[in-house]
């Protein structure tokens, strides 16, 4: 079927429910978008940011991609984070993974990818640098504990961007959080890894 009608089909009846629980819900969306977060998330279709916290679109300015990874070579994610910071002053920066990432997963194996092979190779470096707190593990607890150590890792470059560091500078006020989704129960740990001044980082380097 080339046909994609029944998409269209779900998106006019939910339209209309919205309308119907709300008739001005889609008039005032369009008039102001003004979310207090961000959210780095993983391109994976079982983690949708908005769902997954409960908030109604308008609410969260979103980025995603494979394992939610934020380089600094990356003008499409600092693109995005300068946005939310300079236009939309959001409030929170929010990276999340997830367990289970395949991602991650393809970064651990030892098969070649493809061209993604060039992009999970920040992940193999997320592994090496933090081989200390891997080697002695192995399997499922070694997968999920990357799948933590990089969410960890990409706080810390959402961090040392110039962006954020800029922000700190001029005195506003502006906190990243480092976060991780189990998608077996649908619930969120926090990694306990928030960061809300330059200082917190380079005390982190010391």
């Amino acid at each position: 079927m080339n046909s994609l009608q029944h998409l269209l089909e779900n998106n006019l009846n939910w339209a209309n429910t919205i309308t119907e629980e709300d008739p001005e819900f889609f008039s005032s969306l369009s008039k102001q978008q003004s979310p207090e977060y961000l959210w780095i998330g993983c391109s994976d279709s079982r983690v949708p940011a908005n769902q997954i916290i409960d908030l109604p679109p308008g609410e969260i300015f979103v980025h995603r991609n494979i394992a939610n990874v934020v380089v600094h070579t990356d003008l499409n994610c600092l693109s995005v984070i300068q946005f939310a910071v300079d236009v939309l002053k959001i409030k929170h920066i929010i990276v999340c993974g997830h367990y289970g990432c395949s991602g991650i997963q393809a970064a651990m194996d030892d098969h070649e990818h493809g061209l993604i092979d060039n992009w999970l190779r920040h992940i193999k470096d997320v592994g090496r640098f933090y081989a200390d707190k891997l080697n002695n593990l192995e399997g499922d607890e070694k997968f999920n504990r990357l799948c933590e150590l990089n969410v960890i890792e990409q706080v810390t470059n959402v961090c040392n961007t110039n962006i954020i560091q800029n922000a700190w500078k001029n005195g506003i006020e502006l906190s990243v959080h480092g976060w991780i989704y189990n998608i077996e129960n649908g619930i969120l740990k926090d990694l306990d890894t928030s960061i809300t001044s330059a200082k917190q980082i380079e005390e982190k380097r010391l």
